[in-house]
């Protein structure tokens, strides 16, 4: 049995950052195909000890924003089926 899939739409997530020696903020904004957008945010604190590693602190922040991300898009998910079904989903924890 062969299974054809086909690539119906693409997503792109943007990643935006704003950092001082000490902090580090995470944007991430996700336009669906459909006109909606969803946003979230991640934060990242360097201790006063560690050196400044700028990456490392975007990919902290950058991984918090995305989860949050996540989390949101499931919660919009979960809440267009319960729309459409008239049942209330229950997401699987991440």
């Amino acid at each position: 049995m062969i299974v054809m899939m086909h690539t119906a739409v693409g997503w792109h997530v943007e990643l935006e950052f704003q950092e001082d020696d000490q902090h580090t903020d995470a944007a991430a904004l996700l336009r669906l195909p459909d006109g909606t957008e969803v946003r979230a945010h991640g934060h990242a604190n360097r201790h006063r000890i560690d050196t400044n590693q700028p990456r490392v602190g975007e990919e902290i922040a950058g991984a918090r924003a995305l989860n949050e991300l996540a989390m949101e898009l499931l919660s919009k998910a979960h809440g267009e089926i319960d729309d459409a079904s008239g049942r209330i989903s229950h997401p699987i924890n991440v």
